[in-house]
């Protein structure tokens, strides 16, 4: 009943293995210098700098939380207080101090960065000096450090190395978020693989167009010598031209526009601006492709909607799309943090047999929205019955202050109780 197979012939040691594992032709995306590219997509490119915004920023924005469905709660609270995240269903108990602590947000947009690099690696550090572990730190290892993955036969991670550290990272105390993850694939592949061609043709054009731009835009000085003197000898006319021409060309180089600009022209000569005759190529259209094209990648139509193709008419459409994979990119993210860091902090307290609570995200995308109109309405017909946990919920949704007992009053009677009565 052994595994008999294999996904990888062992520890993929440098850049070429990794490479071989991957299967990437393209020299330019192969590492270590596909950190350069992907970084200066993200960072020169509005429109790739957009797509990842899109793609990143509503994950940090949604809520996130712990549910502790039938857990203990000492378990749920201690996973909840180390990560800084609420209880589902309960009001969200604000640390003591912030200094120091894990910062869940601060983790979240590092680890998203597998978007970029194809993957993220985190350390887990930890703290014994409370008498119980508690998580310290996910110490981010950034991709340009990591000189070697190692890899079972099976496909597995045994842990990386980074340059300047003898000692192997082990997989137990790694947290390896990667995208797209095929076999032996740690490093996984980038969400702007796709778009790189795109974004290569579209740089071209850039510069094409500021060539373009620069040499035709205001125009090619031209300066037309005036005749030359009737009457005068061969040579006399070939040394005059010569002279004319250099003393023309030095007009024209140093033509400028200004209140203390001008030329001084002989009788019968000329100085004009000469602009392109006939049509400069259009490169806007192409330009305004790719950037369709980049969008497209992931699935982000909408960023073009209203400037180059369709209407915003189609953006519920086009978002129900995006929204799905937004869904599934926070999905993974749970996946992941939930087996690599809260069952490693449950069994490091508890043992592998206590229940774990699990990390969730709220639903991105279009949901009915809570009001108090709604509300009242779940409460009179009947489908929503009143307690503490719905009141705390509905005064962190409307931003009031959390319920006190000690000073709570008791409900007014309206008219309708009094008539009843």
């Amino acid at each position: 009943m052994s595994e008999i197979g294999y996904q990888t012939g062992g520890s993929v040691r440098s850049w070429a293995g990794l490479t071989a594992e991957i299967n990437e032709t393209n020299r330019e995306l192969q590492w270590p210098q596909s950190l350069n590219v992907f970084d200066r997509m993200r960072r020169e490119d509005p429109q790739v700098k957009s797509v990842i915004r899109a793609v990143t920023l509503p994950i940090m924005r949604t809520e996130w939380a712990i549910d502790g469905t039938g857990c203990r709660e000492e378990v749920t609270r201690l996973v909840a207080e180390d990560l800084g995240l609420p209880i589902k269903g309960q009001a969200p108990v604000a640390p003591l101090r912030t200094k120091g602590r894990f910062s869940w947000k601060e983790h979240l947009r590092l680890a998203l960065l597998e978007l970029v690099y194809g993957h993220s690696f985190f350390e887990q550090v930890y703290d014994q000096s409370t008498g119980r572990t508690r998580l310290s730190k996910l110490a981010w290892r950034p991709p340009r450090t990591i000189r070697e993955i190692k890899v079972a036969r099976d496909g597995g991670l045994e842990g990386i190395h980074q340059y300047d550290v003898e000692q192997l990272i082990p997989v137990s105390a790694l947290v390896a978020y990667v995208n797209e993850r095929e076999g032996a694939n740690w490093i996984g592949e980038s969400l702007l693989r796709s778009a790189y061609k795109m974004w290569l043709l579209k740089d071209r054009v850039l510069r094409i167009q500021a060539l373009t731009a620069e040499r035709n835009g205001l125009g090619l000085p031209t300066y037309t010598s005036a005749p030359p003197a009737e009457g005068a000898e061969y040579e006399q006319i070939i040394a005059w031209a010569d002279a004319e021409i250099a003393r023309g060309l030095d007009i024209a180089k140093n033509a400028r526009a200004g209140e203390a600009s001008g030329a001084s022209l002989p009788n019968g000569a000329s100085l004009k601006f000469l602009g392109v005759e006939g049509d400069l190529p259009d490169t806007d259209k192409p330009i305004r492709y790719y950037d369709e094209q980049i969008a497209r990648a992931v699935l982000a139509h909408f960023l073009n909607l209203g400037t180059e193709t369709g209407s915003w008419a189609l953006g519920s459409t086009f978002a129900n799309f995006f929204t799905d994979s937004l869904n599934a990119v926070a999905q993974h993210i749970a996946d992941v943090t939930q087996q690599h860091v809260i069952e490693d902090l449950v069994d490091k307290n508890w043992g592998p047999t206590e229940p774990a609570p699990r990390l969730v995200a709220a639903e991105i995308g279009e949901r009915q929205p809570v009001t108090a109109a709604s509300l009242a309405q779940l409460i009179q017909s009947g489908a929503v019955r009143p307690d503490d946990k719905l009141e705390d919920f509905a005064r962190d949704r409307f931003g009031l202050p959390i319920a006190d007992v000690s000073t709570r009053r008791a409900a007014p009677v309206t008219p309708a109780a009094k008539e009843a009565a």
